[in-house]
Parts: structure tokens; C-alpha cells; sequence
């Protein structure tokens, strides 16, 4: 994988100075200067010796621009920080490409050609200006900097198959906060800028070349002003298209962008007017598509989970048929302290679902100790007082376990007490999570009020005072006080107040 990654690099390259450099800068040199053969000659050589000396400096910064690749492929056991690194530089290469295009390789061949040329026109070899140095270092930013552009989208392109080469075999490693080099709307920019300005500055570069041979005594510098203009009116038109094309291209991406940041944060909107008429009408279609699916598997999942806690509800209630009703009882009552106490909605549903199944853990008492209809003894207290651990242990098998996850804290404490009487783990105060104080207060009131074969249910009002009398102590005050308000508006058969 890497032997090849590095040759399609070089044979990118390869095509991007033959572009550049040869066809461009080697037939503008000898298609614009008028010289004889000779001299020629010594062009072509300072030209071979000049691509030496950048080779070999560009080879320099080449491998040290593949070091983490290469280091992720040289290692035995690649870990993921070596296939992190990696990665990052991956994403790096094609900016690092357009650096090493505009250092070393603009330098190591500008640099000794200018240096030989000007050698070369000392001892008459050449029989040029000293000026056309000048202008042969401005052809070679200008040829160089077409290199880099060229050079950019090609390591881009190369660089795609490895980043997911290493995405596949470098383990886990986060993408979610990955870097942004460079913009789509950047590329946009200076693309057509460059390739608008471009030939315009060429043109002008090489037809100050061909006058000043065919007018040697006439001034030169006259020309440039009026070049100026016209480059500057290139430049400012090519600028305004750029906007033009990058505000049609932006517009689209944005909405897009938008919809999924929102996507990301389980927010589902579809684009709700897909007013475009382009390559955008069909990936804004998609992605509504996308998301009507992701609504109708979100829909499905709500109802297999709703359908999940409705058997499991009335599974328990096949056991013990003596409670039957109760947790849907308990559930009601909990989302009713949950509403007076202006939970969100999503609290709500998932406050409801706990109460549901806040008695699951009884499933795994036995029958012995679940349907005695006298009193239990210590050993057998002790049986049931193990429900509530063994129901978050029995919903923790439930896979995946993120829309379990929120239930189990109210399945697990709903038995705790504020003064830390409570089972199984003792907590007290604010230690007991909101669930478990919340369906502690409907469950009690409830288990007070229901008929059993062996009693029957208390009054409303006698149950509701000894909830009052168990505040601060057996259960939170607030929550009694927000539950006995529900009572009182709700239960009761006459607008006598609860006290």
C-alpha cells in the first residue's frame, strides 16, 4: 500500500513538472527569446543542472513530509497513535505539497539557474540582458505556482484511498474533530482566480520579452502600466465570477451543513424546500430520504421498546396477579409529579417507562416468598428486598442498552429513603436520584391505596397523610408537596384541601 501510495505520488509529480516546468517554462524560454543554437544549449544545461539541484533538495523534504506514514507502515504492530499520526498527515499532504512546490522545488531550480545564467552572460556566453533574469524568476513563480496548484489536487486525490486504508486498519481513531485544511469554497477561490489571472500574466511576461528584442532601444517600462490594467481588470472579474460561482456552490452546502450539525444532535429536519436545480436537487433529496428513514427506524425502535416494557409489565403481572395494574398505576402517578414539576418531555417518557418497569426485579424472587399472602419473615424480607438491584441487572442485559440506560437509576433506588433507611444501597438527600424519589412517592401511595386479598386499600386521604407525616424522613418534601397538590385536584371527590 505505501510503495504504491509514494509512486502515484511521484508519477503525479512527474506529470505536474513535465506540465509546468517543461512544457510551459522550457517552450515559453526558447519560443520567446531569438538565440542561436549555441546558446541554447547552455540554456538546456543550466535548465538540467538547475532540475538536479531541486530534486535533490525536494527528495529531502518529500521524505520527511512521508516520515508518519512511512513510520506506520515500517512498524511490526501499528498501534492507533502511529495510524492517528498517520492519518493527520495524510490530510496534511496535499498543503505540504504546494509548500514543497513553492520552497524547495521553486528555489532549488530558480536560484542555480540564475546563478549560472548570470555566470554565463558575465563571460559573454550568453548574449542576454541582465534583465531577463528578473523576468525568468517572475515565469518561475508564475510556473511554479500553476505546478503547485496542479500538484494539490492530484496528492488530494491520491491521498483519499490511504486515508482509508488507514481508517480501516488503524483501530478506533476519533474523526469526529479532524482538521479542515482547506476550504471547498478557498479551493473555489483560488482555482479560478489563478486559472483566469494566470495566462493574462504569462501573456504580458512574454510579450515584454518578444518587444524588447524586437524594439532594444525603446523603453520598456512603458509597457507594464498598461499591462497592469488589463491584469487588474482580469483580476476584479475573475474575482467577482469566483463570488458569483462560490455563493452558488456555498448556499446548498450550508443548508446541508446545517441539517446535519442538527442531524448530529438528534434533531432530524429534512430540508424543507429543495429549490435547487442542479447536482444539489439530488443530494438534498437524499438527505431528506436519509432522514425520513431515520424517523421511521426511530418510530420503530419507540415501539419495540414500548412493546419490550409492555411485556416485561405484563409478564410481572402474570406473576403475581395480585398487583396487577400496579406499575401502570405507579407510572401514571410519577408522570404526573413529573409534569408538576415541568420535567422536559424527554425526561418525562423516560420517568414513565421507569415507573413502568420499576418492579421488574421481582421476576426473579421466588414464588414462595412473591405470593405470600402473610407476613414475611426477616430471611424472606430480605429475598424481596433484593428486586430493585436484580431489575437493573436483568434491563442492563439489554442490548444496545442507551435507551435502557436512563431507567435503570429510578428502577434501581425507587426503595431508598431520604434518612438512608432505605434498600438496597442506603443513600440519603439529594444522593437518591430524582426517579427514585419520584416513583418512591406514586409506589407508596399506590401499595397504601390498593385493595390486597388479605386488606383493603386505605382511604385517599389517610394515605396522603401519612405521606405528609413521611416527609424529610421516608420521602422528599418537594415531592410530596407536588404529589398531595396532584391528590387533592385530581383524586379527591370534593375540593376539600389535604392537610
Amino acid at each position: 500500500m505505501y510503495r504504491s501510495f509514494v509512486q502515484q505520488l511521484l508519477r503525479h509529480y512527474v506529470t505536474g513538472s513535465a506540465i509546468a516546468v517543461i512544457g510551459v517554462g522550457a517552450t515559453l524560454m526558447l519560443t520567446t527569446l531569438v538565440i542561436s543554437w549555441e546558446e541554447a544549449k547552455w540554456l538546456i544545461g543550466i535548465l538540467l543542472f538547475s532540475t538536479i539541484v531541486m530534486g535533490a533538495s525536494e527528495w529531502t523534504v518529500f521524505r520527511r513530509d512521508l516520515a508518519p506514514i512511512r513510520q506506520f507502515f515500517g512498524a511490526k504492530h501499528p498501534d492507533e497513535r502511529l495510524a492517528a499520526k498517520a492519518l493527520e498527515q495524510a490530510r496534511r499532504l496535499p498543503l505540504l505539497a504546494v509548500r514543497r512546490i513553492l520552497g524547495p522545488h521553486l528555489f532549488g531550480l530558480s536560484i542555480p539557474g540564475m546563478g549560472l545564467t548570470a555566470l554565463c552572460i558575465h563571460y559573454r556566453v550568453l548574449s542576454l540582458p541582465y534583465r531577463y533574469i528578473l523576468y525568468a524568476f517572475i515565469g518561475a513563480i508564475l510556473i511554479a505556482s500553476l505546478h503547485g496548484l496542479v500538484e494539490f489536487f492530484l496528492t488530494t486525490k491520491a491521498c483519499r484511498p490511504l486515508m482509508a486504508y488507514l481508517l480501516t486498519k488503524g483501530g478506533r481513531i476519533d474523526e469526529g474533530h479532524s482538521p479542515l485544511p482547506v476550504s471547498l469554497k478557498t479551493k473555489l477561490q483560488l482555482t479560478v482566480l489563478f486559472s483566469s489571472t494566470f495566462p493574462v500574466l504569462l501573456f504580458s511576461l512574454a510579450t515584454e520579452i518578444k518587444w524588447s528584442l524586437t524594439e532594444p532601444s525603446a523603453s520598456h517600462w512603458s509597457y507594464w502600466p498598461w499591462a497592469a490594467v488589463i491584469l487588474l481588470f482580469s483580476i476584479a472579474f475573475s474575482v467577482f465570477l469566483t463570488r458569483l460561482l462560490v455563493d452558488e456552490i456555498n448556499e446548498p452546502v450550508s443548508v446541508l451543513a446545517t441539517h446535519m450539525e442538527r442531524a448530529e444532535n438528534e434533531t432530524y429536519e429534512p430540508v424543507a424546500h429543495n429549490v435547487y436545480t442542479d447536482e444539489f436537487a439530488y443530494l438534498l433529496r437524499g438527505f431528506n430520504h436519509m432522514i425520513d428513514a431515520v424517523h421511521q427506524r426511530d418510530q420503530m425502535n419507540k415501539e419495540l421498546l414500548n412493546s419490550f416494557i409492555t411485556v416485561l409489565t405484563a409478564a410481572l403481572d402474570a406473576r403475581d396477579p395480585y398487583t396487577a395494574g400496579h406499575s401502570l398505576r405507579v407510572a401514571r402517578y410519577a408522570l404526573a409529579i413529573g409534569k408538576q414539576l415541568s420535567l422536559p418531555d424527554e425526561q418525562l417518557d423516560a420517568l414513565y417507562r421507569s415507573a413502568l418497569l420499576h418492579d421488574i426485579g421481582k421476576i426473579g424472587i421466588p414464588d414462595a416468598i412473591l405470593l405470600k399472602d402473610g407476613k414475611l419473615s426477616d430471611d424472606e424480607f430480605a429475598w424481596i428486598k433484593k428486586h430493585p438491584a436484580l431489575g437493573e441487572a436483568i434491563l442492563r442485559e439489554v442490548r444496545p442498552i442507551e435507551p435502557i440506560e436512563p431507567l435503570l437509576a429510578g428502577i434501581r433506588s425507587h426503595h431508598e429513603r431520604i434518612d438512608g433507611k432505605g434498600y438496597p444501597d442506603g443513600l440519603t438527600g439529594d444522593e437518591i436520584p430524582l426517579f427514585g424519589k419520584i416513583i418512591a412517592v406514586a409506589d407508596a401511595f399506590d401499595a397504601m391505596t390498593s385493595d390486597r386479598p388479605y386488606r383493603k386499600g386505605m382511604d385517599i386521604r389517610q394515605a396522603a397523610d401519612i405521606l405528609k407525616n413521611g416527609k424529610g424522613t421516608q420521602w422528599d418534601e418537594e415531592i410530596v408537596d407536588v404529589f398531595l397538590q396532584y391528590v387533592e385536584q385530581q383524586l379527591l371527590p370534593s375540593p376539600t384541601a389535604v392537610s
